[in-house]
């Protein structure tokens, strides 16, 4: 079980994280947008500090860290964090509307509705349990990212000295910028010590520190909580082999047939496994993901947690992609389905 939340507080920009630079040969802008980084990113720091702090054995540590994320929350209320808003429910500022599941087990909605946007993606877990959607727009418990993407002008110094390089030293890049009243936040089975790290590919500093969830809390809760016949994810979901990916586990204990979803498109997922200092080198391993906020409807309840998911339902490459997170999901209530 999820023992800590690891709160990072991003110190000042944080470029690269936005995608591939901008330049006369590049300008597709943000088409390689990634943030905030993934639970893999903070795996892999937890394995490079337990080398110099050893919290736990190599081995150990590869048998029980499991993070997931990212998630974000106000620097006054980290307990009660935003995560993915469901598919089945779409807010705007003046409407709200839900999918839900007819007697033949089809999604519809309010047809008086169909033009309605989803102006919000995010909600905080202490709502999750929210009858309705519309419960959660009148008491204000959904937002959107306190993030933004910025462009600036990059200098490239010169190799023996530090100014920039007399011909081509600017060039623009994107960046993000996140809001100084909140924080990105992670689930973790171990703690770091609190301090300032080196966090993601670019070598950002970031504040660090963990907070023990609590019994009582909601997400302790929703995690402990059987799903029966509805869930919803909050992570991309990989399911199926290192050579295949599935939209769900293609495993004999998985409750395939009569299966709905509501979802939208696939989207890239994509880590680095190994050290630079071996003749491997790093590995990037890449495919496709169900995205965050997809719907499972069953037709027999799956009678699990998230926890109890056997690791083979999961690629493992490296670490079992459970270990990071994937596909982590949370029991839903829908309309329509008993």
């Amino acid at each position: 079980m999820f023992k800590y939340l690891v709160i990072v507080s991003p110190l000042g920009f944080l470029y690269g994280s936005a995608g591939a630079f901008l330049s006369p040969e590049n300008l597709v802008g943000r088409s390689g947008a990634k943030f905030p980084p993934d639970a893999a990113t903070l795996a892999g720091l937890f394995f490079s500090e337990n080398k110099s702090q050893k919290f736990a054995p190599h081995e150990t540590l590869k048998q029980e860290l499991f993070v997931s994320g990212p998630f974000w929350a106000n620097h006054g209320d980290v307990a009660n964090f935003y995560v993915p808003l469901p598919r089945h429910r779409i807010i705007d500022n003046s409407k709200d509307d839900e999918w839900r599941l007819s007697p033949q087990r089809k999604w519809e909605r309010d047809p008086q509705k169909l033009d309605i946007e989803a102006e919000y993606r995010w909600q905080s877990i202490d709502s999750w349990k929210r009858p309705n959607t519309a419960d959660i727009r009148k008491n204000s418990e959904m937002s959107r990212a306190p993030w933004e993407y910025v462009s600036f002008l990059h200098p490239q110094m010169k190799l023996d000295e530090r100014h920039v390089l007399d011909e081509d030293g600017l060039f623009l890049e994107n960046a993000v910028q996140m809001d100084e009243d909140f924080c990105l936040v992670y689930l973790s089975t171990y703690a770091l010590p609190d301090g300032w790290y080196r966090f993601g590919g670019e070598g950002h500093m970031v504040d660090i520190r963990c907070q023990e969830i609590a019994s009582d809390s909601t997400i302790h809760q929703l995690l402990t909580t059987k799903i029966q016949k509805t869930c919803a994810l909050l992570t991309p979901g990989v399911w199926g082999s290192n050579h295949l990916s599935y939209r769900y586990p293609k495993h004999s204990e998985f409750p395939k047939e009569g299966i709905k979803m509501l979802t939208d498109k696939p989207i890239p997922y994509r880590y680095r496994i190994g050290q630079r200092s071996t003749e491997r080198g790093r590995l990037g391993r890449g495919r496709y993901a169900v995205p965050p906020g997809t719907v499972y409807v069953f037709k027999q309840p799956l009678d699990k947690t998230w926890w109890e998911f056997p690791e083979d339902w999961f690629p493992r490459e490296g670490l079992p992609l459970k270990h990071l997170g994937c596909g982590l999901c949370l029991p839903v209530d829908i309309e329509g389905v008993a």
